[in-house]
């Protein structure tokens, strides 16, 4: 697959001059995993999901903070959306040019349509920082979000703001 991966990704932040730290780590699939890994202990870590509306013809790379939960029901109601549901690893390769367990905001980099449309939430506005994956699930990358969301809108997709409910804490 061709696209920006870990070694891109820093390049071309570094080309742009958009501060940034990273965090190598071990490769990690889950929110837990980056809990064990002591990742989310620096901050805002972010889950990210790719989803398709009902007929497979629009695709969103949605990110929230790791504590939010994503009810994809309600999500829809609030970007004007048909019923979303994840989209198949095809399509996440098809689009993003990425495979499951790395998918980051900045897979919309690879997205050589600019179809994509990027769907944060709200409150990541008000972090200094936020935890996001280079493309790559063996490091994290620590950005400010506004530079995130620029280098977003400069590639050329669209960029909307919903609302996520905080998660229900577990028994």
């Amino acid at each position: 697959m061709e696209g920006l991966y870990k070694k891109e990704i820093f390049e071309l932040l570094e080309q742009k001059g958009i501060p940034f730290e990273k965090m190598e780590h071990e490769a990690v699939f889950t929110m837990e995993e980056m809990d064990r890994a002591g990742i989310t202990k620096k901050g805002c870590v972010c889950k990210n999901l790719f989803l398709r509306d009902a007929k497979g013809k629009q695709h969103y790379l949605v990110t929230a903070p790791e504590d939010k939960r994503v009810d994809m029901k309600k999500l829809a109601a609030q970007i004007g959306s048909t019923r979303l549901s994840f989209a198949s690893p095809e399509r996440l390769e098809r689009y993003l040019k990425i495979q499951q367990g790395s998918v980051s905001p900045l897979c919309i980099l690879n997205d050589e349509s600019r179809t994509v449309i990027f769907v944060a939430d709200e409150d990541l506005k008000q972090e200094k920082e936020i935890g996001v994956h280079p493309n790559d699930n063996t490091a994290t990358l620590w950005i400010s979000f506004q530079d995130l969301e620029g280098l977003i809108r400069e590639h050329g997709n669209e960029t909307v703001f919903a609302h996520f409910e905080p998660q229900e804490p577990e028994a």
